[in-house]
């Protein structure tokens, strides 16, 4: 059985290496934690031009059509380069569109998305933090109009750059998913500080927003089985920047304690670091084999794909906050200065764990499908 990528995906793989390598160096991650929107749009429209923002969309929209695995892969190289933009909320939502929408709102979102010209997020949590679709309190009222829709979401990412949000709320048959502009009345956004100053959240208040009836994104009531594929697909973007996190502390690790010497040796002489740095890339590699069992899971529709994605994000979630601190005790006391890079993909590591549900609620769904 070969597990190797395709020349494809390898060659994906490597532009997209080298792509942020040249356009997002650390110095230009730490340039936007000022900036009112957190992102660039010169770095946005080139991401679209390359064809990123339509990997996974159908080519009749202006996508090209590919799987999980291919958005892992990509992924994974932005969490490397601790990428600061809506780009896992973005394609999460756009997948929603494509795989629910009317015609008409596949026309209208998708090419935008894959263009480049707009972006969407999607707010699954609600007060109590809870990732569960059944979990949802927003509500969702009949109006002559159409609905009216109240409640809170919590740390949705990148809201006040979206074009369009995903909301799930529940109505009377059921819980359902609408499509809503920000700038819809009764809607408010109000910045949320977090851990990993490169990603932006937002609360999102919903006070009778007004939607018509045309903005419901599938059934009525149907939107339990929209939103947990939506989950998984999340769960296990998150796992492959993660990944990316991970695997760039480990390749700092072991450059720097190839040049960083005490008592006149490189300190990677030492069997303490040597082991180190051993651990780390054994959990980087189970957390590789985790990550992209899952995608590939996705893309075959597997049996066991809603498994593998808990447990890509349970293992992953741990791992890659266990190298990222390990990274920053080989460093010793740079590791922990604001100057030093460390700390970006520590942070994103750490801020992407409790996303799309964090070890606790995977493994307690780990437990219910193998205890059956």
């Amino acid at each position: 059985m070969d597990f190797a990528f395709t020349s494809d995906q390898q060659l994906l793989k490597n532009s997209a290496r080298a792509f942020l390598d040249e356009h997002c160096k650390p110095a230009t991650v730490r340039s936007l934690w000022d900036d009112p929107r957190g992102e660039s749009e010169g770095l946005w429209k080139e991401m679209s031009q390359l064809g990123w923002l339509g990997l996974s969309l159908p080519e009749v929209h202006g996508g090209s059509g590919l799987g999980m695995v291919e958005t892992a892969i990509l992924l994974e190289e932005l969490g490397r380069a601790a990428y600061p933009g809506p780009y896992l909320p973005t394609i999460l939502a756009a997948t929603g569109i494509a795989e629910a929408g009317t015609d008409a709102q596949t026309k209208r979102w998708l090419p935008a998305i894959a263009t480049g010209d707009a972006r969407a997020t999607i707010a699954f949590l609600d007060a109590d933090f809870d990732w569960s679709p059944g979990a949802v309190r927003t509500r969702a009222e009949r109006t002559a109009q159409g609905w009216a829709l109240t409640g809170d979401k919590r740390y949705v990412p990148w809201a006040h750059v979206a074009n369009v949000l995903l909301i799930p709320a529940v109505a009377p048959e059921g819980l359902t998913v609408f499509l809503v502009e920000p700038s819809a009345r009764g809607l408010g956004l109000s910045p949320v500080a977090g851990m990993d100053l490169a990603t932006r959240w937002v609360h999102v208040r919903l006070d009778q927003v007004p939607v018509a009836p045309d903005a419901v994104l599938g059934t009525v009531g149907a939107g339990g089985v929209l939103l947990g594929g939506l989950l998984r697909r999340g769960a296990v973007g998150a796992a492959a920047e993660m990944l990316g996190a991970a695997r760039r502390c480990l390749d700092m690790s072991v450059a720097y304690a190839k040049v960083r010497e005490q008592f006149g040796q490189p300190i990677g002489s030492f069997q303490a670091i040597r082991h180190k740095c051993a651990e780390m890339l054994l959990e980087v590699e189970n957390s590789h084999s985790a990550t992209y069992y899952a995608a590939w899971a996705l893309d075959a529709r597997a049996e066991d794909q809603e498994l593998a994605a808990s447990v890509a994000k349970a293992y992953v979630g741990d791992a890659a906050r266990k190298v990222c601190g390990d990274s920053i005790q080989v460093h010793g006391g740079i590791g922990f200065t604001w100057e030093y890079d460390l700390h970006l993909y520590f942070k994103r590591a750490k801020a992407l764990e409790p996303m799309y549900g964090d070890g606790d609620y995977h493994r307690e769904l780990i437990v219910r499908h193998v205890a059956v």
